[in-house]
């Protein structure tokens, strides 16, 4: 039997009304506690109000961080790196030839092409040019985004172990594809805990889509704890209604009568955690708290009216409709401004089996002008030096094109072997690209980056040292960056 049922079943009469004179009278002082807040009156010192929701673990960050805080731009489905940011001019003359069998060696292919007889190169319908001092290739399907060549890194030789969209998602936001693992964004709110006692130190955010694909369902391991305390699990805001439900007081409660009862209730917490020594009791008691703080910030975060002309303009009129990438990604700004930690933005639909072209171009106007607006915002208010912006897939596209093969139009199946990656801000060099791949886009000749060396690198810009970051889990000292070596990529980092 649970400890507590039993701990229940057997309590006696005389015990239960000694305890529950003492919880009424514990109400009652709670309520003359919020009579004289309200009145104005000096809140204790170690009050819940005056301590930090989230504190960092001892000893993190590990040294002096270039970024606090991150932003992943995440876009479901794996975008093509052939028809976004990896040029390849001399496949123009290699339209509808069969992919040489070399190229393909070893390759895992997935049962949506499998039973293909054919393998036809299909070039991107995408005219490139190069951005910037830097000299940048960036596609026309990304004309702001192209604007940003000299604040942005692009690495173009990540590779992925996971060649289906779940475990791939999963391993790229985990560092596992098998689920149960911690996020990126819990183990940062874990490690570093937030500077925001109002907010969670971890925000999803997950806007529509125009693609007309049936995109691929978002599962909550992507911003879940795992096996770290649920405290530390993403909290999703909602892209229409109240960003929270329940956000507000019922009819008839005030903040001050809240107040006094989630004080009463956090010591009977106390208590049992006391008691049983239950850690859960302790995220129960947090999560009561932010849940308070939430109602008076959250209404207020997401309000945009204050927010000049000028800024609106920037983001364009799509930051207008509730729900968008763009209105997303403003809402991302107010967030680092209000130092979140980690901010994650999932916009589904970019999975192009048919019709790359059309689905593409409508993705590309979801978040092109936002990703530029949102760099751009950041950086005119001092906050993209210490705020790591990183926009990626979980894996990219083939060559060949799946299905039929026609000038003006393909599909592309998935790729793990090689994709884009493009980072700014905190750390990370400005107009720099790293990693090569070879004329098909097919396999990385040059300076490969796994997940896991990616993952190291974003911990290192947040002051963490991969290897000394670890929890103990089913009798291993789980790590983000796993047991395979990992290293930081240091040729992209300022």
């Amino acid at each position: 039997m649970h400890p507590a049922s039993q701990f229940l079943n057997h309590l006696t009469r005389r015990q239960f009304f000694a305890g529950a004179g003492l919880a009424m009278g514990g109400i009652a002082m709670n309520l003359l506690a919020s009579r004289l807040r309200a009145a104005g009156a000096a809140v204790p010192s170690n009050s819940p109000l005056n301590s930090r929701v989230h504190p960092p673990l001892a000893g993190f960050p590990h040294f002096a961080p270039r970024a606090k805080r991150i932003i992943y731009l995440h876009m479901n489905g794996g975008p093509s790196q052939l028809d976004t940011f990896d040029y390849k001019p001399k496949l123009q003359e290699q339209f509808d030839v069969e992919l040489p069998d070399s190229i393909r060696q070893g390759q895992r292919i997935t049962t949506m092409t499998s039973g293909q007889t054919r393998f036809p190169v299909a070039p991107s319908l995408f005219k490139f040019a190069q951005h910037g001092q830097s000299g940048t290739w960036v596609s026309d399907l990304l004309p702001w985004t192209a604007k940003l060549a000299d604040e942005i890194s692009v690495v173009r030789s990540v590779h992925t172990n996971a060649i289906n969209h779940d475990p791939a998602c999963t391993f790229l936001m985990t560092g596992s594809e098998i689920p149960g693992k911690a996020s990126i964004g819990s183990w940062l709110s874990y490690g570093l805990g937030s500077d925001n006692n109002d907010l969670p130190a971890f925000v999803v955010l997950t806007p529509k889509f125009s693609s007309k694909v049936s995109a691929q369902a978002l599962f909550t391991r992507m911003w879940s704890s795992g096996f770290l305390p649920t405290s530390h699990n993403g909290v999703a805001l909602r892209a229409s209604g109240d960003p929270v439900l329940f956000i507000q007081n019922p009819d008839g409660v005030d903040a001050g009568t809240r107040r006094a009862m989630l004080d009463s209730l956090n010591k009977l917490n106390d208590k049992a955690h006391a008691r049983y020594g239950d850690p859960e009791t302790i995220t129960r008691i947090a999560q009561y708290e932010m849940a308070f703080r939430m109602q008076t910030s959250v209404p207020e975060l997401t309000d945009f009216s204050g927010e000049s002309p000028a800024t609106l303009e920037l983001y364009g009129d799509a930051v207008k409709q509730p729900g968008s990438f763009t209105a997303s990604c403003l809402l991302a700004r107010r967030l680092a401004e209000r130092n979140v930690r980690v901010v994650q933005i999932l916009h589904r639909g970019w999975d192009q089996h048919g019709n790359l072209p059309s689905d593409h171009r409508l993705q590309c106007q979801d978040v092109d002008r936002a990703c530029y607006a949102l760099i751009t915002d950041l950086k005119q208010r001092g906050l993209l030096d210490d705020t790591l912006v990183v926009w990626a897939g979980e894996f990219g596209r083939t060559v060949y094109s799946q299905g039929t093969l026609t000038k003006t139009n393909y599909g592309r199946d998935h790729h793990p072997r090689c994709f884009s990656v493009w980072l700014a801000g905190g750390g990370v060099k400005r107009g720099h690209v790293h990693g090569e791949t070879d004329d098909f886009s097919y396999n990385i000749v040059r300076d490969p980056v796994s997940l896991h060396d990616l993952n190291a690198t974003l911990l290192h810009c947040l002051g963490i040292d991969h290897l000394k970051f670890s929890y103990k889990s089913q009798g291993l000292d789980q790590r983000l960056t796993g047991v395979e070596p990992a290293q930081v990529v240091k040729q992209i980092l300022a």
